[in-house]
């Protein structure tokens, strides 16, 4: 294949020698080779697919290390082409840049080139895809060839990734034809095929947004990172379609949106772009013409949050147009965050000190000084020095907390703007610290998670809102211990530390709660955790999380054969390439629902540290377990 900078003359592969019998295994380069340009004038070889020519059995290399910013376009078929040759050169294709695949298409007889829609589904292999030929034909179609790998993930016709399980296969069949003297592919795979590589090259992570009650909840998808092949839509026109299409499946029964149903871009929208007075302006079909302003209003902050990661410059306006283009609507980027309902920013951030006193502390990242002075929290803990605190969670509005004790056994509620005795436990846990009780978690509904870790009665609990009352959750599909939990600021995830055996796995699972805060069914739990996936499969352990802005996680964990480390990751399992540098011996992390704000971590060596935005981390205090509200 060829790869094209922008403003570099194209580069042309190299012919490929005649291809080989036999089973060994070559290094030529195919016809269909890529070359890779990192730069106007700068050109290598070195990195790219290379594809022996011979053999039965081979592995189509991914793409190593490829900037995604070089443009990948196809060879198209040489003239009298053997069978490998052909495969190898369309699963070479399948990762160009080529409008609506069309060079992919060359290698498919002319009804499976006419029908192949590869654009509803990707599938994402962990490495390259091994491919070999099936002997022993006998319905004298021709050559058949296998094509299998570690599946890693999939992105479903949502754009939504959903990780597989450890353990996936994949495997399909390409059976090859003669058209009109030349070998071409009558069964293409049912999708996309991609190495992890090439698919990190091709598309970028997005959220988009939907509703769950007055909160708005951030949808991770997958776009393209330039114009789409088949839609020809730039990235900002794919993100929003897929914002109309609807919410992700597994999303989709605890969020809705405000567009009506059918909603699309006006017929013809390519692209979409910020004028010079940082308003977009979105066209969109006869099913919005007739929309009241308060839906039409929150339909525009849908659309602004959803866009507004995307823009170079500041997005300050979204204007929705009628299916005449006339306006339907305007929202602004303060006029939005005020329908959005999003979590306030917090005042403090809490720890444990050396005492077990629940404090709190300012942390001013502009501010010079490193005598950081923190106080107890006012009420019933403050007024109470002979209780310690094992953990704690505050609420966002910051007027309660809930508080375990030292030994793990009990966990009190209370009211941080009262003083006062302690009051009862509100959940007692059948074993002891460190077996007893997780640390809680607040959701934006004011209501309070907690696990009881003990191996005999390990169970996830709920404490509603302006209530003393546990509830046990049943969480469909768990399979361990839970050791952790921490709801996420939208109030309709949860993530949730599991333990089997001696390993730790992080999962997010849904909350799903009945109109009303009633079960429709006589008897059964009013809100349940359902359809939990994994949120680090890459991780091999997973020791601590906190959530972060836009949906993100902060994960504490270590890969396979490597060392402990915070790393943030997309809620759907698919991890960003970040990591917290000199992030080495946390035990705690906790980060705010604003960017602002410093994480702070809990370090084996040092205590409470934070760090700031573009900073370093600073030793803060003497404690431990370090939370933001939530």
């Amino acid at each position: 294949m060829d790869a094209e900078p922008v403003g570099a003359e194209p580069v042309r592969a190299e012919p490929r020698p005649p291809a080989g019998r036999g089973g060994a295994r070559t290094g030529r380069r195919p016809a269909a080779a890529r070359a890779c340009a990192l730069g106007a004038g700068v050109l290598l070889l070195a990195g790219c697919a290379s594809m022996p020519v011979s053999g039965d059995i081979r592995e189509v290399q991914a793409s190593q290390g490829v900037d995604s910013q070089v443009r990948v376009f196809g060879v198209p078929p040489a003239d009298k082409a053997g069978p490998t040759e052909i495969v190898d050169g369309f699963l070479e294709a399948m990762t160009s840049d080529d409008p609506q695949l069309q060079t992919a298409r060359k290698y498919l007889t002319e009804d499976a080139a006419r029908n192949w829609k590869p654009g509803t589904a990707v599938t994402v292999l962990s490495a390259g895809i091994d491919r070999f030929s099936l002997p022993g034909e006998k319905d004298g179609l021709g050559p058949r060839f296998k094509m299998s790998g570690k599946r890693l993930a999939t992105v479903d016709e949502r754009s939504a990734y959903q990780p597989a399980p450890g353990d996936s296969r994949y495997e399909e069949t390409l059976q090859l034809v003669q058209e009109n003297k030349q070998w071409r592919i009558q069964t293409p795979p049912t999708s996309l095929v991609l190495s992890e590589s090439d698919f990190q090259r091709i598309y970028m992570p997005v959220n988009k947004y939907y509703f769950a009650g007055g909160t708005l909840v951030a949808d991770p998808v997958y776009v393209r990172q330039r114009s789409d092949p088949d839609s020809r839509m730039d990235p900002t026109t794919q993100t929003v379609q897929s914002l109309l299409a609807g919410p992700s499946k597994w999303l989709g029964p605890v969020v809705a949106s405000s567009f009506p149903t059918g909603t699309e871009l006006r017929e013809g929208t390519k692209s979409l772009a910020t004028d010079g007075q940082n308003t977009l302006r979105v066209p969109l079909n006869r099913k919005v013409d007739d929309v009241a302003q308060p839906q039409c209003q929150k339909m525009a902050t849908q659309l602004l949050f959803t866009v507004k990661d995307l823009t170079a410059s500041r997005l300050e306006r979204v204007e929705l147009l009628r299916s005449d283009r006339s306006l339907l609507c305007s929202v602004t980027d303060a006029g939005a965050s005020a329908i959005a309902h999003r979590v306030p920013s917090p005042d403090y951030q809490y720890y444990v000190d050396a005492e077990g006193r629940f404090v709190r502390m300012k942390l001013d990242v502009n501010s010079e000084d490193q005598q950081y002075r923190a106080e107890p929290v006012p009420g019933p803990l403050s007024g109470s020095p002979a209780f310690k605190v094992a953990s704690a969670a505050v609420s966002y509005d910051e007027k309660r907390a809930a508080a375990v004790s030292e030994d793990g056994r009990g966990m009190y509620l209370v009211n941080l703007t009262t003083a006062g005795p302690m009051p009862a436990p509100v959940l007692t846990a059948k074993g002891a610290k460190p077996n007893g009780l997780s640390t809680p978690s607040f959701d934006a509904a004011g209501d309070v998670w907690v696990a009881d870790q003990d191996p005999q009665a390990s169970a996830l609990y709920r404490v509603p809102a302006g209530t003393s009352v546990a509830q046990k959750v049943e969480v469909a599909g768990l399979d361990g211990r839970i050791t952790a939990v921490k709801a996420a600021p939208d109030g309709v995830r949860l993530a949730l530390l599991v333990q089997k055996g001696n390993l730790k796995s992080l999962y997010i699972g849904r909350i799903e709660r009945p109109e009303g805060g009633k079960s429709a069914v006589a008897g059964a739990p009013p809100v349940t955790v359902r359809e939990l996936r994994p949120a680090a499969p890459q991780m091999a352990d997973v020791t601590a999380l906190s959530w972060a802005p836009r949906g993100r996680l902060l994960v504490v964990g270590r890969e396979k054969g490597g060392v402990v480390q915070a790393r943030s990751m997309l809620a759907d399992g698919s991890m960003v390439a970040a990591s917290l540098p000199g992030a080495t011996g946390l035990i705690a992390v906790a980060a705010a629902d604003d960017d602002k704000k410093p994480v702070v971590a809990w370090s084996e060596d040092d205590g409470i540290v934070w760090l700031p935005p573009g900073a370093q981390w600073r030793t803060v205090a003497l404690g431990r377990a370090p939370v933001y509200p939530g």
